[in-house]
């Protein structure tokens, strides 16, 4: 019976036996809630995070919002209480998404908008000036057509701050330009294959009066681009999109795409992680980083190409 008390008393006390427990990791966290990890440009945005926190000694929590405002929000509710030391929010919708901002704000943790903005101001915004992409995109369009013909416009997911300023950027340069005619404008989500069911029945709609697509995004630029082949109308028909991903580069280089507009994800991804730490360490920081867009044609593709 003494030596069966003996070995029970050691198996509760671990006798110093047991395991030490592994140190609390240190690192800063920032709990980051992205627009839709289906989207390539998005992913960049993603891949470049992930890089700087890596050489920054940061741990990300990354969540996929797949375009849901209401999940965003969701998602910033739980990043408040796991008490993680900032946010990083990807907004779906201008309105929608803002609650996620006041309630960061509201528990005192520092919140980063990258690449799309909401109504209420978060901490700091690290992105590009949408408006931007579209003017030079449309001003492009206009040089192409020598500023007469009908253009289509494809935008984005609607109540997101990229449909609504690449829309109002696009609609400035149409206003200058009389002999261009805004045919149609409408969502493609930002997905190609909904481009293309578009663009299909555009050119049946609208037939030989269709001159150029302005896409406002590549995704739905590659998607016009193989519903216009499919067609046989990809020598008369000038189409232009926004991002410079892979595949829109690619197009480019090939001669198949017009143009596209580069946006800087890598940039604003790696910026904005880095804005988050300095919040996290209380350092002096910039407020609003704006990333400027630059037109890709095939003059120049090269120096854009991974």
């Amino acid at each position: 019976m003494r030596k069966r008390i003996v070995v029970a008393l050691a198996v509760l006390c671990g006798c110093g036996r047991q395991e030490r427990p592994e140190a609390r990791d240190a690192r800063p966290v920032i709990g980051v809630s992205l627009l839709n990890m289906a989207n390539e440009f998005i992913v960049t945005i993603q891949e470049a995070m992930k890089e700087r926190a890596d050489e920054l000694g940061v741990r990300l929590i990354l969540n996929d919002a797949q375009r849901s405002p209401e999940r965003q929000v969701q998602q910033i509710e739980t990043f408040i209480a796991q008490k993680v030391d900032a946010i990083v929010l990807n907004p779906c919708e201008v309105e929608a998404s803002s609650p996620a901002v006041q309630k960061a704000l509201a528990a005192g943790i520092p919140i980063v908008n990258v690449n799309s903005e909401t109504r209420v101001s978060p901490t700091a915004f690290v992105g590009s000036r949408d408006e931007e992409s579209a003017r030079i995109g449309m001003d492009y369009l206009a040089r192409r057509l020598n500023g007469t013909g009908g253009v289509l416009m494809m935008e984005g997911y609607m109540g997101q701050a990229a449909q609504i300023k690449r829309s109002a950027g696009a609609r400035d340069v149409l206003k200058k330009q009389p002999g261009l005619q805004l045919l149609a404008s409408q969502s493609a989500e930002w997905d190609r294959a909904k481009a293309v069911t578009l663009m299909e029945n555009w050119l049946q709609s609208y037939g030989k009066n269709v001159r150029a697509v302005f896409a406002q995004n590549d995704e739905m630029a590659m998607g016009a681009l193989l519903a216009i082949e499919r067609a046989g109308r990809k020598d008369d028909i000038v189409v232009v999109g926004v991002d410079a991903i892979r595949d829109a580069l690619q197009a480019v280089r090939d001669g198949r795409l017009a143009a596209t507009v580069f946006q800087d994800g890598r940039g604003q991804g790696r910026g904005a992680i880095e804005t988050a730490l300095h919040l996290i360490r209380k350092e002096p920081f910039t407020g609003e980083t704006f990333i400027p867009f630059q037109l890709v044609t095939q003059e120049n593709v090269a120096k854009f190409m991974p």
